[in-house]
């Protein structure tokens, strides 16, 4: 008799679950205002070759001339949907990689480590003064995902 109370009382949880979830929007990988960037549903992502070339320069420690963070940043607001900015920047991060053969904890550039070009790359919507919204809800200038280490 306890067996089919505990059946019971488990599919009514998980219909309970399951209903809240729909309701209140439970967060996926696909959903949300950021799904909107994913270029499978024909979102073309930025190349952001000014921020490319500012985020080289600065790693390591040269001086960014004025037309290139100007290039950058006009490039970054370029992008309509603020969701979408850490995105692209984190694509052109990964591009920048691939393109140098980086490997995990090796340098990007000579006397440039990769975990310095991803913080640099993250800032670059503060240092554009670019409003990014973050999914804490906050509109903090620096991309989230400058703390995951996959990137």
């Amino acid at each position: 008799m306890w067996m089919k109370t505990v059946f019971w009382g488990l599919l009514l949880f998980m219909l309970v679950a399951t209903t809240m979830a729909v309701e209140y929007g439970a967060r996926s990988h696909n959903s949300g205002p950021w799904s909107w960037c994913d270029p499978a549903t024909g979102y073309k992502v930025s190349t952001l070759t000014g921020c490319r070339a500012m985020v080289k320069l600065q790693c390591v420690g040269s001086q960014v001339p004025e037309a290139v963070l100007r290039d950058c940043c006009q490039q970054l607001a370029n992008i309509n949907n603020e969701w979408c900015r850490c995105g692209d920047l984190s694509s052109m991060l990964r591009s920048v990689y691939q393109e140098l053969g980086v490997r995990e904890g090796k340098e990007v550039l000579p006397g440039c480590l990769k975990e310095v070009t991803k913080l640099t790359a993250a800032s670059v919507p503060e240092v554009c003064k670019v409003p990014i919204p973050n999914p804490s809800g906050d509109r903090a200038g620096v991309c989230y995902w400058a703390a995951y280490p996959d990137v």
